[in-house]
């Protein structure tokens, strides 16, 4: 709509000068720019330690909580041997009822204690018929065999005994060396060369 004759237009407002920024105050923006995000890069690797120490942690109390008894169940076994070996007695002697009773009362003893080792994680490692394994077997001898190939446990003397992964004691094995080695016996001399040979040092 044109403007009426004799009215005034109302003044547009100048925009504000901004003074221009020196090249200094550009350089210290940079860096302070550049220094906030050090410390912003600071602040997230200080976040990510914090968070993987507390998954360490956390993996190191279940760890602690789950081998705090391996040192008692250790000291557990060699009973558990000895009771195994007083019942393999007991049975050769097997006959009279108080023998007998005597026998029921190891045997209950015995599976109550195998009872515990299991239901704490302990199991048992059976080294009969397997490969000799460092890891798992201690090899006490080392025998020759027709019957079982070079590697390959022949007897087991004890019991090896395992909490989860970890080894609480190795079975102790013998070890068989394979067949043994054939050696041919050595050709027999005849009379001849035996005289031939005389003669070759007389002279």
């Amino acid at each position: 709509m044109p403007a009426q004759a004799g009215t005034t237009q109302p003044a547009v407002p100048a925009a504000p000068l901004v003074p221009p920024i020196s090249p200094a105050e550009i350089e210290k923006l940079k860096a302070d720019a550049a220094h906030a995000a050090e410390w912003k890069d600071k602040c997230f690797r200080v976040a990510a330690d914090l968070d993987n120490f507390r998954k360490r942690a956390a993996r190191e109390k279940i760890e602690t909580s789950k081998y705090a008894t391996q040192q008692l169940l250790a000291r557990l076994l060699p009973t558990i041997d000895n009771f195994e070996a007083a019942l393999q007695h007991a049975d050769a002697a097997a006959g009279s009822a108080t023998v007998n009773s005597l026998i029921d009362g190891l045997k209950m003893t015995l599976t109550q204690l195998h009872t515990v080792l299991r239901d704490a994680g302990v199991e048992v490692v059976n080294a009969e018929g397997q490969h000799f394994d460092p890891q798992w077997h201690e090899a006490v001898q080392h025998i020759e065999s027709d019957a079982h190939p070079a590697g390959k446990v022949i007897q087991q003397l004890r019991k090896g005994y395992k909490l989860s992964d970890r080894l609480l004691r190795p079975a102790t094995v013998v070890v068989s060396k394979g067949k043994p080695e054939l050696h041919e016996p050595a050709p027999a001399e005849k009379p001849g060369d035996a005289n031939t040979a005389t003669q070759s040092s007389a002279t």
